[in-house]
């Protein structure tokens, strides 16, 4: 049977099952928080059919809705799905502790990741995520826009955000529902019923009652205010963990674009140098797991007390905590809207659009920044061969493509 057959859900994981899961995803999954989405729903979805494509895809256009880092909490949620708090948080932990370990590590010798070699390797693992993006949009594409007129909404939402940039998502997103509207009211969406109406109980959406997310509503408004309100009164510590919080609180898109945030939030406040900043970058770029762990990196390199292993801990906590929240407050509210006829296919159309993004930046940044001539392209392309004509496993393409990189720059 091949991975895209149907097939019953594996048993549901105990939560250290569920962290060691999430912790080799953490070690693996190589190529930014694009790739990342790819990553998961090879694990998810298709191998361990935790979630279905449309459950899948809900939580993802909740996700790209919400300020914060994508993938992370994409995976929260995932680990909210099969054991609740306890699950989420170790799905958070055990794909964010790998690269912050390392990012920590990193922070005493940042200038000397340099060099033909390091370079090499970088470019390597970006090619992967080119593969493994590309695999994650055919294999969507397929699933949520099989018609003319999804299709059409996938291709209106990557021009879209590729014409008028990354904070163009939302919009896409919101403009892809209410174009579902208007083609169910024409009724124009006759073939969508059947899909939609496939949103089973057990579908892998995660279920959390409304006052969960009340309550993480209330503390998510109650840590953005309350340092801001005290900032410069309880020291450097509350101050650092501001600094971080209202950083990741205040950036759609996550990945990629909280770098602006972070350098007003550090270099332009003097505590951590430009070089330096530049250089923990370059080193996330390198490593697995999610890129909010920069903000490790930067906790602890330089600046006032706290700094160090305390400082890069403080931050990391900082800059994930909005999201978390976030999704945990909207999570019981999308469940109701998914219910509802005319918002599941609203939801369709969302789906559709979702698939749009991904493609969109499959080629930017993702194409842009790693294919730089016919040498690239067939990396990427031999990649991409691998993993959805032989279903080979991501590590084994990751550890070609590096190697492609490396040798490519010896």
């Amino acid at each position: 049977m091949s991975h895209d057959a149907p097939g019953p859900a594996l048993p549901r994981l105990s939560v250290l099952a569920l962290f060691l899961v999430f912790t080799r995803l953490g070690l693996t999954a190589f190529g930014g928080p694009n790739a990342h989405l790819g990553y998961f729903r090879d694990a998810f979805v298709v191998r361990r059919r935790w979630l279905d494509e449309t459950a899948f895809a809900d939580l993802l256009g909740l996700c790209q809705f919400l300020p914060g880092p994508a993938s992370s909490q994409l995976g929260f949620a995932i680990g909210l799905s099969q054991r609740g708090t306890l699950g989420g948080l170790a799905a958070w932990l055990g794909f964010t502790w790998p690269s912050a370990v390392l990012m920590l590590a990193a922070a005493g010798f940042a200038t000397r990741f340099e060099g033909p070699l390091a370079t090499g390797l970088l470019h390597g693992l970006k090619l992967v995520a080119v593969a493994v993006v590309g695999q994650a949009v055919l294999g969507m594409a397929r699933a949520l826009a099989p018609d003319a007129a999804r299709g059409t909404i996938a291709i209106a939402a990557a021009v879209l955000v590729l014409t008028a940039g990354p904070f163009a998502q939302i919009g896409a997103i919101a403009l892809a529902a209410l174009i579902a509207l208007g083609l169910r009211a024409a009724g124009r969406t006759a073939g969508w019923t059947k899909a939609a109406e496939s949103i089973a109980a057990e579908s892998g959406f995660p279920h959390l009652p409304r006052r969960i997310g009340l309550i993480a509503l209330l503390l998510f408004a109650a840590v953005f205010a309350l340092p801001a309100l005290l900032r410069g009164s309880l020291g450097h510590g509350a101050d650092l963990f501001a600094a971080f919080y209202h950083a990741g609180a205040l950036v759609f898109g996550g990945g990629h674009v909280i770098l602006p945030l972070l350098q007003a939030s550090v270099v332009d406040r003097g505590w951590v140098a430009p070089g330096t900043f530049l250089a923990g970058y370059g080193i996330a770029q390198a490593l697995p797991g999610p890129l909010f762990t920069f903000a490790a990196f930067l906790g602890a390199a330089e600046g006032p007390l706290p700094n160090g292993i305390t400082g890069g801990l403080i931050a990391l906590v900082a800059i994930s905590l909005p999201g978390l929240l976030l999704v945990t407050a909207a999570l019981p509210f999308w469940h109701g809207l998914r219910q509802n006829t005319a918002a599941r296919t609203a939801l369709s159309g969302v789906n559709a659009a979702v698939v749009g993004l991904l493609a969109a930046a499959l080629y930017d940044p993702l194409w842009t920044s790693a294919v730089h001539g016919p040498r690239d392209a067939a990396v990427a392309l031999a990649g991409f061969g691998l993993l959805v004509l032989w279903k080979a496993p991501p590590w084994l393409v990751v550890v070609l493509a590096a190697a492609a990189g490396i040798l490519g720059a010896a």
